[in-house]
């Protein structure tokens, strides 16, 4: 079976806001600045140049020495060390992703979004080579949601860090996880790649004190030799660059009244995310609180702490590493530290990105292109052969089990399971009746209209009683269908939304990360399989 792509359109895993993205309907346009085509760039380079390096030289070199020292105490590449230098250049520009700090990864799109990020930047580097292009994950460190980053899936088990937590995860001691280690490395068993991946765990998690340094030494272990930056932005000298921003939120709550402008446009699709007032929190290393803007003081929820206007604004100049954008300033505040073009994120991120624009705007900060992120299914060799022998393609594996089950039976069946023509002529047959009720009393009619109901019902019921008989006489195949499905959508759910890489790495080693490379465009915008 060749390996193949099936639109995200057509996957059915994706919302219509996505796909009307996807799209360009006209409906979403006022929603994002410059759809993602390599052409569009050009547009983009230009706009941000003036609009990030208008302001003087301060931006660069804040950022070139807050990574310089986040980087002081790992081994790092030579082209990584290349890339953070040449982010003090005004011909230096980012592509971003962003992700949690999933315990070792997490699922699998965590490794989709990093590839996405470093294959676009080496491709605008053919298209512009007057410019330098640097990839950046941007760790979430300032999440407090620990319930969502504490396990990974790894053979259908969950391996979870059981701890307590309430503030910024990226500061969270690592104390703990020697526990979580030796679980990991009951499951991943014996042999070279098991080995590597005990020894990536250790020197990750319990070498290091806390999570943010954890996640950065892992990123760097898997992608460093790529040239990726790995960002930590709670830094008090990268915050500073933003207190002007956050100042504006504490006195005229610009982000809720934009954002809500731009919902009403959105009425018809699921809202992403709903802004607060105020949309910054008040961290300390253990609690990260929403400050409550009420009868002209500024509270801390959950927290006997209370501030004047003046005060708060005083603590902001003096202390911004205690203030924290939420998810709907967090963009802003990426794309006023970063020189950045393009963020790469999955369909929700997408989806709160657009409703952002207007905020932007107001803000006088460049809007950045939004790129999906590549998403894949991996299949093994052995699946895929499987498939074939089952006469199944990629997109009948997309489909919903029920649906596929169906239709399969139909094919298998040496009759068929259809009985539209049948229902065709019934209903000719009661149209005929219906003309003659018209002539008679006006009973007749609904008479004839119940019984052409109750006979197509009927033929309803003979056609799903049918489909039935005809699937416990192939139960066989059909299970068959099932398993294969089911092994590659875990939980009839995506693959990259539940299985770890290391699961994948057992058996393919560093093949898996050089197959992805190989294979991911992150300009194509279609659902890829890739087969081991």
């Amino acid at each position: 079976m060749p390996t193949d792509c099936i639109s995200y359109q057509e996957s059915g895993y994706f919302t219509s806001l996505i796909n009307d993205y996807l799209n360009q309907k006209p409906d979403v346009q006022s929603l994002y600045h410059r759809f993602p085509t390599l052409e569009n760039f050009e547009k983009q380079l230009l706009e941000k140049e003036k609009n990030f390096n208008s302001s003087d030289n301060l931006k660069r070199k804040t950022l070139v020495s807050a990574l310089e020292k986040q980087y002081s105490k790992l081994n790092v590449s030579d082209l990584t060390k290349l890339n953070i230098k040449a982010l003090g250049s005004s011909k230096t520009f980012t592509i971003t992703t962003g992700h949690q700090l999933n315990l070792f990864t997490g699922p699998l799109y965590f490794l989709y979004k990093i590839v996405s990020t470093i294959n676009l930047t080496k491709q605008l580097k053919l298209k512009y080579p007057e410019y330098n292009f640097v990839p950046v994950y941007w760790m979430a460190t300032e999440d407090h949601d620990f319930e969502e980053i504490n396990y990974f899936n790894l053979h259908g088990k969950k391996v979870r860090w059981n701890t307590e937590s309430g503030g910024p995860v990226g500061r969270l001691s690592t104390q703990g996880l020697e526990e979580v280690f030796e679980i990991f490395s009951l499951e991943l068993g014996i042999g070279k790649n098991a080995e590597y991946l005990k020894k990536l765990f250790h020197e990750s998690y319990v070498n290091h004190t806390n999570l943010a340094d954890a996640t950065r030494f892992l990123a760097n272990e898997l992608f460093g030799k790529t040239g990726l930056v790995v960002l930590d932005a709670d830094t008090p000298e990268l915050k500073k660059i933003f207190i002007p921003y956050a100042k504006e939120e504490l006195l005229k709550q610009t982000s809720h009244q934009k954002v809500m402008e731009t919902s009403e446009k959105l009425k018809d699709y699921n809202i992403q995310v709903n802004p607060r007032e105020i949309n910054l929190f008040y961290i300390e290393d253990d609690f990260r609180e929403r400050i409550i803007l009420q009868n002209g003081y500024y509270y801390i929820n959950n927290r006997e702490l209370k501030f004047t206007q003046s005060e708060i604004v005083q603590l902001l100049e003096n202390h911004p590493e205690k203030f924290s954008p939420n998810v709907i300033m967090r963009p802003l505040y990426q794309e006023v530290i970063l020189p950045n073009l393009c963020y790469i994120g999955g369909g929700g991120e997408l989806a709160y990105w657009l409703e952002l624009k207007s905020y932007f705007e107001a803000s006088d900060v460049t809007f950045p292109i939004l790129l999906l992120r590549n998403s894949v299914l991996l299949a093994t060799e052995k699946l895929a052969k499987k498939a074939d022998k089952l006469n199944l393609t990629w997109k009948d594996l997309f489909s919903k089990q029920q649906d596929l089950m169906n239709a399969k039976v139909k094919t298998f069946s040496e009759f068929p399971i259809d009985f539209t023509e049948q229902k065709a002529f019934l209903r000719k047959q009661f149209d005929d009746l219906n003309e003659m009720a018209k002539q008679t009393d006006k009973s007749f009619i609904g008479a004839v209209k119940a019984q052409e109901i109750k006979q197509i019902k009927g033929l309803d019921n003979l056609e799903k009683r049918l489909l039935k008989a005809e699937k416990k006489k192939h139960q066989e195949e059909l299970e068959r269908i099932a398993d294969l499905q089911n092994e590659l959508f875990p939980n009839k759910s995506l693959q990259e939304r539940i299985v770890n890489f290391s699961e994948f790495y057992l058996g393919y080693g560093d093949v898996l990360l050089d197959k992805l490379f190989e294979e991911l465009n992150p300009m194509e915008q279609k659902f890829k399989v890739v087969v081991l």
